[in-house]
């Protein structure tokens, strides 16, 4: 075989070869906590604090990148911090920093949150565990729901919050009206997202402010037969009419 024909046969099993090589490895991104998790919603707990009784956490992580952030500082302050901004994953999709200064980071875990050190490292020790938030669940029920809106007006502030909270217990419903509190039960179709109430009673106290604001909250609370909920936003609705309240839930309080 001459050098010519030699040379032709070696390119041509090199080409051979090379077809038949595996591919290069690709990363599975099906399988990182961005893509294989329902991570969006809120998340709970207490954080370990260096001068105070730990840090009541409420973080929201929303679909569209954003996220805010509640934080108070037990046995120290009874004032609620409010941040928001937007956070991004890195590179692995296994964890998420929130913008601010400094910048936090969070791995993301089955309906937990993990906030890391300063290092990007998982805290280690007796107080790793008291660094996990954990996922709310994406029930209406045992929450607490802070009256925002009623029949379209926005709800004044007023020395008793306007709230709802649906116990699964007994399928009772408890709050404030704005001056009275008040009980009662529900009936609820998840599937259907209908739901009603029956049995509301208040007491009877007679406040400066809140009584036309409670009036009204009883009244739409007779007449509502579904609701809508998106995340930390409940409505309370009668047929397709334009909701008659607006909730919000709170997580520190």
């Amino acid at each position: 075989m001459d050098r010519r024909t030699a040379a032709i046969a070696m390119v041509a099993l090199l080409a051979l070869t090379a077809g038949c090589a595996a591919p290069a490895a690709q990363t599975d991104r099906a399988h990182n906590s961005r893509d294989s998790l329902d991570w969006a919603g809120t998340y709970r707990g207490v954080v370990p604090c260096a001068d105070c009784e730990g840090i009541e956490t409420a973080l929201s992580l929303m679909q569209d990148g954003k996220y805010v952030l509640r934080t108070r500082y037990l046995g120290k302050s009874t004032e609620i911090r409010m941040s928001e901004g937007t956070f991004r994953w890195n590179a692995g999709g296994s964890a998420v920093t929130l913008s601010g200064s400094p910048p936090t980071q969070y791995q993301v875990g089955e309906n937990r949150l993990t906030q890391l050190g300063l290092d990007g490292k998982t805290v280690t020790g007796n107080l790793a565990d008291k660094y996990v938030l954990a996922k709310m669940s994406d029930e209406i029920t045992e929450k607490y729901w802070k009256l925002v809106e009623l029949r379209g007006q926005p709800v004044p502030k007023l020395p008793r919050e306007p709230h709802l909270i649906l116990k699964i217990e007994g399928n009772r419903v408890t709050g404030t009206g704005g001056c009275n509190g008040f009980t009662g039960t529900y009936t609820l179709d998840k599937a259907a997202l209908r739901i009603r109430f029956s049995q509301v009673a208040s007491t009877m106290m007679a406040c400066v402010q809140g009584m036309d604001t409670e009036q009204s909250f009883h009244e739409v609370l007779g007449m509502v037969d579904n609701y809508s909920l998106a995340g930390d936003h409940l409505s309370l609705n009668r047929a397709r009419m334009a909701p008659l309240a607006r909730f919000e839930a709170v997580y520190l309080r």
